[in-house]
């Protein structure tokens, strides 16, 4: 079978003493290993919540932050740099976000084997690595397949919600998710949307503010009724 295009690198990055004994210690308690094969998030979480979930968490400022505020949410977060993991396991096991549980694998084949359709009532991906270089276009995370592979994980009224702070990215964006069947764009008049209040202002966008670049918000609902 054809492998598809990664959307990421694999970078060493630094990771700290405290990182990796968390992704030794805390794995087994916070971490969903892959297996190409379903996995019931009623029996992973112990109940029946709504359910977000963020691609990319990066540092995992937004996944904790709303893990926090929402605790009768579920949250998922996926994310392969180990760095950024071994963070949020030590964030969760401060807060004792007993709501918080994270992928460390690619995100394309965890929603294609591991989760159901249906699934969750948010979805984020803000700031996903904007490929800048034409030939490397065929790389950006947000493609036709992956918008319709989104589309499908949320429930029906469920909301989609990006980022970016580069601009050829935002409009590829909102090419490729306003011709997805299924995704509502419920941004305003230019097709974007504000920041919504859960999301907090990432390290990349106070970094972006402080040397004027723009931020695009996106937000897509999947149609209640339909494919």
């Amino acid at each position: 079978m054809r492998r598809h295009v990664r959307s990421y690198v694999r970078r060493a990055g630094r990771i700290t003493t405290a990182q990796a004994r968390a992704l030794e210690e805390l794995w087994p308690r916070f971490g969903i290993d892959f297996a190409p094969a379903p996995i019931d998030l009623e029996h992973v979480f112990g109940r029946r919540a709504p359910r977000l979930l963020e691609i990319g968490f990066g540092n995992g400022e937004v996944l904790t932050a709303v893990a926090g505020q929402r605790p009768d949410w579920d949250c998922l977060g996926i994310e392969v740099h180990e760095p950024g993991v071994g963070r949020v396991l030590l964030q969760a096991d401060a807060g004792n976000h007993l709501n918080l549980r994270v992928s460390r694998h690619d995100a394309v084949e965890v929603l294609t084997h591991q989760l159901a359709d249906d699934s969750f009532d948010e979805i984020f991906i803000f700031f996903p690595d904007p490929w800048p270089k034409k030939r490397h276009h065929k790389r950006r995370l947000i493609q036709a397949p992956f918008a319709t592979l989104l589309a499908r994980k949320l429930k029906r009224g469920g909301v989609l919600r990006l980022a970016t702070d580069w601009q050829p990215y935002a409009e590829q964006m909102r090419e490729v998710l306003d011709a997805c069947d299924g995704l509502t764009n419920c941004g305003n008049e230019s097709g974007y949307a504000a920041r919504p209040g859960i999301r907090p202002p990432t390290r990349f966008e106070r970094r972006g503010q402080r040397l004027g670049h723009g931020v695009w918000d996106l937000e897509y609902r999947r149609d209640r009724e339909g494919s």
